[in-house]
């Protein structure tokens, strides 16, 4: 079975940013052109399952380090917050997706959760996403892949040690601080030649940052918290979606040939 994992605000955040300015004040902008890229994928990706996994609070992360993310500026655009819950809940209510969530842990280690059950399964499973903390999954998973839904092709698997170079590198993005005058070339170097890795951490304080770092990186094990996981049917109803794309004026989407096409990228689930 081919399962594909979607992660939601990923999908969403990008649909938002390739937008013009103009259109992304507008009031269904930012739906219009999510749904258009969100068929196109499934169309080409053709899922017989579908997950849509939506953010939960990185509670155990924020608990180790409290500036977790603390450099990403807090999204203040009620236009982009009401677009971005009316997608969820038109995917939950109405498309053949299942959206998934956990209330205490983020997208990515719910994603990595259900891929390993899945594999395990004997499945195909599939990662769209930009985040490229999903590439440690190549090196616990056979099979693996993930699909770059901007530069519309997949991506280059590591075969090092992806979490080890990430705790040495950094990630600004997530406010990881990595080791001043360690890069890409000099990080691999250390995980090729595990002496100079050993030496260079044992150089104070140094072993202690690069395990909160691995830490922060890795997927969180949420086998025991699984109860908290939802899930919501994966039922369509193209009458409600229909309706909805009409309220929206997404007229190019519901002309005769549009939605006759919108409907096909859905055909495999």
């Amino acid at each position: 079975m081919n399962v594909v994992f979607y992660d939601a605000y990923n999908l969403i955040y990008r649909a938002r940013h390739a937008l013009p300015r103009a259109m992304q004040e507008s009031k269904n902008g930012i739906s219009f052109a999510f749904y258009r890229s969100f068929a196109a994928l499934n169309r080409k990706l053709q899922p017989d399952m579908a997950y849509f996994v939506t953010e939960g609070k990185p509670v155990q992360r924020l608990n180790l380090l409290p500036e977790y993310k603390g450099t990403r500026a807090k999204n203040t655009d009620m236009n982009f917050s009401r677009q971005r819950n009316e997608i969820i809940s038109m995917i939950s209510d109405y498309f053949p997706v299942t959206v998934v969530n956990h209330p205490m842990h983020e997208c990515d280690d719910i994603i990595a959760h259900l891929v390993k059950k899945h594999s395990a399964a004997g499945d195909d499973v599939t990662v769209v996403s930009t985040d490229t903390d999903f590439l440690q999954l190549a090196n616990s998973v056979a099979g693996f892949k993930q699909y770059d839904p901007i530069r519309k092709k997949y991506k280059d698997l590591p075969e090092h040690d992806y979490v080890s170079w990430k705790a040495l590198t950094g990630d600004s993005s997530d406010n990881i601080i990595g080791f001043k005058g360690i890069g890409n070339k000099r990080a691999l170097n250390m995980l090729e030649n595990p002496s100079k890795l050993h030496d260079f951490l044992y150089e104070g304080g140094n072993a202690e940052k690069f395990k909160r770092n691995k830490e922060l990186i890795s997927f969180i094990d949420v086998s025991n918290d699984e109860n908290m996981i939802t899930f919501t049917s994966d039922e369509s109803n193209w009458d409600k979606v229909f309706q909805s794309f009409e309220e929206m004026e997404f007229r190019s989407i519901i002309s005769e040939k549009g939605w006759k096409n919108f409907l096909s990228a859905f055909d495999s689930v």
